[in-house]
């Protein structure tokens, strides 16, 4: 490959072609050769995918790695035929167990479909049918591959729940998506891509939306799984530390065009291509291991002390309380957030349709953060961390305990509509970014109406004040200022976030409430994010309350640590000390599941 010019720019590859392996002797189960891809019609294509060769042999599991965009999961898509509409391969060849498929109709493509070639997709509440019940949907595949029907699909429903490690299937075989936590619905994909038994899986992107520790259950478990059925497995992803642990040889594309390839430790421990060196060091595992991350946090953060605005007077009966562990705030300064004995109960719907359950979301929970730094609480989903998030910005009303902000509570707060003090002040003074940029913007907004907005609501300046204040923000988060008058269908999801944060920034903020404000996101632009959340706090004095279940993101980010399980805290303290000396098997169990978080950086 090294005369290809889709590779111009990579340095010789440590295979030949991508992903072979010619010391093996079988042939292999997949076998790409030139392949080409192409959108819109045959007149005026628009070339996506660049002359792809790529070999995965019977048992194996090779990834292919790159950010949104790369081209990776159209490249997937293509081998079983499902690529979008105006998709087409143009070029080269797709052979599988011998047999050419790159142009077989569509018969023969339903047909290799389940029963050769299963896939996981990436989003489960997308891809199951949320009419009907899980167990109808797997009972459609094995029926569809005429594998079973009728008592026999509904027990081998019940037995490939079971095998994907699903508690109580008999039960949870006729509950509908919905009433599946995400874990489960990815487990219920799991179920139907290998229900065939097929030579080759695809998974794409099969746990990205999930938290870290059940994530790892899920890979851990696919994993038994095809090694058990001697299934290869073809693994899509853009974390580079999770690719090298999960799979025996890494493909790394970018922009349509494969950039270098090889054995995964090979390409972890020594990438040769300046775009995998990129994604070596933002993944989040490795990036959290470098000596100097601990150290510009400590920059940024004594540098957002020194800018945070100390309030004029302080506030009766307020004290100075930080974090266990924390040690970060001087001795008299007024914690800008305090939570008291924080509890939140919820009603649930009982054994019986008259009886309402009790449901403790959020147990007793204290802490508080002093100025221009960082809290983080991590935890997995359910853990209540959201809800603590949630009842800081006064979206619910605790049961019981409080949330102050500069002294005064957020309950207290928001029962004041106007003047210094209510709602509107607390609104301006505490911004809110959340995980899923699609949701949290308005698709008819433009991104200047976007950010304007809170302007207009606070009645803040003129028009053209406004203009100016919103080309400034537009500025600090480097998002062009043509790029305004563009609506969030054309931006990217790491544009997105940037508008998200400069609409948080435009009220000048003191608080910033990041509710998994990354987890969403390629692991570059996770990187740029996190870049310049850490330079935004530092320039503006910012305090930041950061909910996650990354700790390899807390490491970047945060000063101290709140572990919650359950409801509770039941470990804190500042970042450097949690990660080298966890007292609880909770938080270890964390740490561990951070994805590539076990591999040696460097041989010997």
């Amino acid at each position: 490959m090294t005369d290809n010019p889709a590779h111009a720019n990579a340095e010789p590859g440590r295979a030949e072609p991508a992903g072979s392996n010619p010391a093996r002797p079988e042939s292999p189960v997949l076998s790409l050769r030139g392949v080409d891809i192409a959108f819109g019609g045959k007149k005026n294509p628009s070339p996506t995918v660049f002359d792809v060769d790529l070999d995965i042999y019977p048992g194996e599991t090779v990834a292919i790695v790159g950010e949104s965009g790369s081209g990776k999961s159209t490249l997937a898509h293509s081998i079983i035929g499902l690529l979008p509409g105006g998709g087409h391969v143009t070029g080269g060849t797709i052979t599988f167990d011998g047999e050419d498929i790159t142009h077989a109709g569509n018969r023969r493509m339903t047909a290799l479909r389940g029963a050769e070639i299963g896939l996981v997709p990436q989003d489960p509440m997308s891809n199951l049918n949320p009419v009907w019940k899980v167990g109808h949907q797997i009972k459609e595949s094995l029926r569809a591959n005429g594998i079973a029907s009728g008592s026999k699909a509904h027990a081998r429903a019940i037995e490939l729940l079971e095998e994907a490690g699903l508690p109580d299937a008999e039960r949870r075989i006729d509950q509908y998506p919905h009433e599946y936590s995400g874990g489960m619905r990815q487990r219920a994909l799991i179920a139907i891509g290998l229900s065939a038994r097929p030579k080759l899986l695809i998974a794409d992107e099969p746990t990205s939306a999930l938290d870290v520790t059940v994530q790892r259950q899920i890979l851990d478990h696919l994993d038994g799984l095809t090694r058990e059925l001697g299934t290869s497995v073809l693994l899509i992803t853009h974390d580079l530390g999770l690719a090298a642990e999960r799979a025996s040889r890494i493909i790394v594309m970018s922009q349509g065009h494969v950039v270098e390839w090889g054995p995964a430790l090979e390409i972890l421990q020594d990438p040769r291509h300046e775009y995998t060196k990129r994604l070596v060091s933002s993944a989040p595992s490795l990036r959290a291991r470098r000596d100097d991350v601990l150290d510009r946090r400590a920059e940024v953060r004594d540098e957002a002390r020194e800018h945070a605005a100390e309030p004029s007077t302080e506030p009766a009966g307020a004290t100075a309380v930080t974090a266990a562990g924390s040690g970060d705030g001087a001795s008299g300064d007024v914690p800008i957030l305090e939570v008291r004995n924080l509890t939140k109960v919820f009603d649930v719907p009982g054994a019986k349709p008259w009886k309402k359950d009790k449901f403790t979301a959020v147990d007793d929970v204290s802490f508080a953060m002093p100025r221009g730094t960082t809290t983080a609480i991590v935890g997995e989903s359910g853990s209540g961390k959201s809800t603590v998030a949630q009842m800081v910005l006064g979206l619910l009303e605790p049961t019981s305990g409080s949330a102050s902000f500069d002294g005064v509570d957020v309950v207290d707060r928001c029962r004041k509509r106007g003047g210094e003090g209510g709602e509107l002040d607390f609104r301006r003074r505490v911004q809110p970014i959340f995980q899923n940029p699609y949701g949290s913007l308005d698709p008819m907004y433009s991104v200047y109406n976007t950010i304007a907005e809170p302007l207009r609501i606070h009645g803040i300046g003129d028009e053209k004040s406004r203009q100016v204040r919103v080309n400034e923000l537009l500025d600090r988060v480097s998002i062009p200022r043509p790029m305004a008058h563009r609506y969030p269908a054309e931006l990217s999801g790491g544009q997105r976030q940037r508008v998200a944060i400069a609409r948080a920034l435009a009220l000048d903020p003191e608080l910033v409430v990041c509710d998994e404000a990354v987890s969403a996101l390629d692991v570059l632009v996770q990187s740029q994010i996190l870049d310049l959340l850490n330079s935004l706090q530092a320039e503006l004095g910012l305090s930041y309350l950061f909910i996650t279940h990354d700790l390899a993101v807390v490491k970047q980010i945060a000063d101290q640590v709140l572990v919650m399980e359950k409801g509770r805290i039941v470990e804190t303290g500042r970042t450097d000390e949690l990660f080298e000396n966890p007292t609880q098997d909770y938080t270890r169990r964390l740490i561990d599941s951070i994805p590539g978080g076990s591999i040696e950086l460097h041989a010997g």
